[in-house]
């Protein structure tokens, strides 16, 4: 008997699992783009990341992306401050015997410039989810 971790390198959010949309708007970046100095020493909370997931912890990056309708679009690196594993329970209370989910806290390392950005989600993202694709 054995149970599943998930490693990640990078951290892949919805705005339901706690992407600011606030903060980082590509309409918004493309025209003045946002900087380190706009989101420096600010802590980001993300929440109900399916299945248990540990992450690499600061001061090692974690790529920060953005899930835009199933799409990724890379946005920079992030520190991993927190992490959290929970069960998942169903709305009755019981558990499944399976099912978890991870939530946490990160701070921004940096923001790519729009240029980079582009460049970097390109050649990084998986082609089925590329939000350039």
């Amino acid at each position: 008997m054995g149970s599943f971790v998930e490693i990640n390198d990078t951290l892949q959010l919805t705005e339901e699992q706690g992407f600011p949309v606030h903060i980082f708007d590509l309409e918004k970046h493309q025209k003045n783009p946002v900087t380190l100095k706009d989101v420096e020493g600010k802590v980001f909370e993300f929440k109900n990341k399916p299945s248990a997931r540990l992450f690499q912890i600061d001061p090692v990056r974690v790529y920060y992306v953005h899930n835009v309708n199933g799409k990724w679009l890379f946005w920079g690196r992030v520190l991993i401050q927190s992490q959290k594993i929970e069960k998942q329970l169903n709305d009755d209370g019981t558990w499944d015997g399976e099912s978890w989910k991870t939530s946490g806290t990160y701070t921004i390392l940096n923001v790519y410039d729009p240029e980079y950005q582009k460049t970097f989600t390109l050649n990084e993202a998986p082609d089925d989810r590329n939000y350039y694709k």
